[in-house]
């Protein structure tokens, strides 16, 4: 059975927590003895006595009775000894950190065993001390040292894996907002621009693409994955490039749906994942443009002093067994841009309680800017829209943008 103390407490042993401010006065630490002989126990208590420091110790004299007690409490430090009834060797400490891996741990040797202590630091082991040579300050500086290097290990792991995950994110962004691919004079005005949430630090799922074909024909594109994470951003990178191949190889309206669609089932990790597309197409000859939409937003159109939002026809998200997306024809009027975006531009919060802006909401904050111009509209359009959610914490989801023009040739 696992035993709280071994010995009552010296009462004359200076306390180096007497003399603080009650509300600042440290915790003591818990240390758990893992130890099957009761006399080394004894004796590591009264090292922890003469230590100096205000340790809270149990006994466990069994890997067993280790494993309750680890259980039921999470101590600051486990001291292991490596020969146990029921546990030996490294076998004894992997039990231990199979139980709580970040716990730090500082195993007993015997004399005649000290290759084992080395053998332990290989394998996670924080420090090692050999019985028989353990003095109140060895002790003491080992517990504490122990404490600190498995508190700054497992700062370094965070650390490091926050940084692979912003290597990661910022891969997958590069993926998600490719670099156009215009012919020369390509006979329009392009802006993109794309703002993370960067809620919880998790990627979403917003893409544009816009390239030019041999024809001059100029085909723009916004998706958006329904969901966040690395999972949702690689189908996101998978659909823009599937549809740039597709568009290349000739492929238009319904029929690149289709093939986006069987990219998606193929490409998803999971069945409940949709995505959402606006795919439009300039034609070079005159001022006339074709929509297709699958499950997406509508865009806003803005001239000079105006703003109207366009709703071409639609067909279903991508990922719910679709098959048909109507193609619908438009006219671009000289001087005015297309602005196609992602959902998150509108439903965040907008105000007291649960108002969201919505896409009423976006078109009167578009007309209000309208007499601003190419980029200084898209960046006005997406700071206001921040600022509106500013109550609640601003836009909380990610949000893509395109605004393209036809200009003179």
């Amino acid at each position: 059975m696992p035993v709280a103390s071994l010995r009552a407490p010296d009462p004359t042993a200076p306390n180096p927590t007497i003399g603080l401010p009650a509300d600042v006065q440290p915790r003591p630490l818990s240390l758990l003895l893992v130890e099957d002989d009761r006399g080394d126990a004894l004796l590591v208590e009264e090292l922890v006595a003469d230590a100096n420091i205000d340790i809270q110790m149990s006994w466990a004299p069994s890997m067993a009775d280790a494993e309750r007690e680890l259980a039921r409490m999470r101590p600051d430090c486990v001291l292991l000894d490596l020969n146990l009834p029921d546990a030996n060797g490294i076998v004894a400490l992997d039990h231990i950190t199979r139980c709580d891996p970040n716990i730090p741990i500082v195993v007993l040797t015997g004399l005649n065993d000290e290759h084992f202590g080395v053998s332990a630091l290989a394998s996670g082991a924080q420090d090692y001390l050999v019985k028989g040579r353990v003095e109140a300050d060895v002790l003491r500086r080992a517990l504490l040292y122990a404490i600190e290097r498995k508190r700054a290990e497992l700062t370094a792991a965070d650390l490091r894996s926050s940084e692979l995950r912003t290597q990661e994110n910022a891969r997958l962004e590069r993926g998600l907002l490719p670099s156009p691919l215009l012919l020369d004079d390509p006979g329009v005005d392009i802006i993109a621009k794309y703002r993370p949430s960067r809620e919880n630090a998790l990627l979403g799922g917003d893409f544009y693409d816009f390239v030019q074909t041999p024809d001059r024909t100029v085909h723009v594109m916004v998706g958006d994955v329904a969901g966040h994470g690395p999972d949702e951003a690689a189908l996101g990178v998978a659909l823009r490039i599937g549809w740039r191949a597709l568009t290349f190889a000739g492929l238009r309206g319904c029929e690149r749906m289709r093939q986006l669609e069987r990219i998606l089932r193929a490409e998803s990790p999971g069945s409940a994942i949709f995505a959402t597309v606006l795919s439009i197409a300039l034609s070079p000859d005159d001022l006339s443009f074709t929509a297709v939409r699958a499950g997406h937003p509508g865009m806003l159109m803005h001239g000079s002093n105006s703003v109207e939002w366009l709703e071409p026809p639609a067909g279903p998200a991508l990922g719910i067994g679709g098959t048909n997306w109507p193609v619908s024809e438009w006219e671009l009027p000289v001087g005015h841009g297309l602005l196609l975006l992602t959902d998150g531009l509108f439903e965040g919060h907008a105000g007291v309680g649960n108002e969201r802006l919505g896409e009423d909401g976006l078109l009167k904050l578009a007309q209000s800017l309208a007499s601003r111009s190419g980029e200084d509209f898209v960046d006005a359009l997406i700071d206001s829209a921040e600022e509106r959610a500013g109550m609640h914490g601003g836009l909380s989801d990610d949000v893509a943008v395109v605004r393209v023009e036809r200009t003179a040739r």
